[in-house]
């Protein structure tokens, strides 16, 4: 089963705690430093905020699944649409192990289509992290598979950046 999967980046995570936590009636599921995330049940979503950005406003949406079979599936009807995509494979980000890719849709924003293996104690476990580094691939002038290591993807910039 899916679960949608919104992230938000933000300028004062404290403020915006409270704001979700009123919203969804719900307080986190998980709170850092520089994160909060709500595993909500209805809808079923991934909710996340952090203060990683460069700047505030939605930074991706995505899928997040159950098992390796889905996101395979997700993976095969991304390149049988012949889209743009991003494999990471295994890799670490937002407190999470996981397996992941991206895709971009035609505005630029990137949808991330992934399956969580494990919590992790660190947002990512790369050896140096830029704190205004992203999580979203850039979107790609062509349509073909790339495999990018160690990260969440390229930033919206020119230059490779890890979340």
């Amino acid at each position: 089963m899916k679960r949608f999967h919104v992230h938000l980046h933000v300028n004062d995570l404290a403020a915006n705690i409270a704001f979700y936590s009123r919203l969804f009636n719900a307080a986190p599921t998980r709170v850092e430093a520089d994160y909060a995330k709500w595993m909500l049940e209805d809808p079923r979503v991934n909710f996340a905020i952090s203060t990683r950005g460069a700047q505030a406003g939605l930074d991706h949406l995505g899928f997040q699944v159950d098992d390796a079979a889905e996101l395979a599936a997700l993976k095969e009807r991304a390149m049988a649409a012949d889209m743009a995509l991003l494999d990471e494979g295994a890799t670490t980000c937002c407190y999470a192990r996981s397996e992941k890719h991206w895709i971009t849709d035609p505005q630029g924003v990137a949808w991330e289509h992934f399956h969580t293996l494990e919590n992790i104690p660190v947002f990512n476990e790369a050896a140096a992290v830029p704190q205004g580094a992203c999580c979203t691939p850039k979107a790609t002038a062509s349509p073909q598979a790339t495999t990018q290591a160690a990260c969440c993807g390229p930033s919206k910039s020119s230059s490779s950046q890890c979340c």
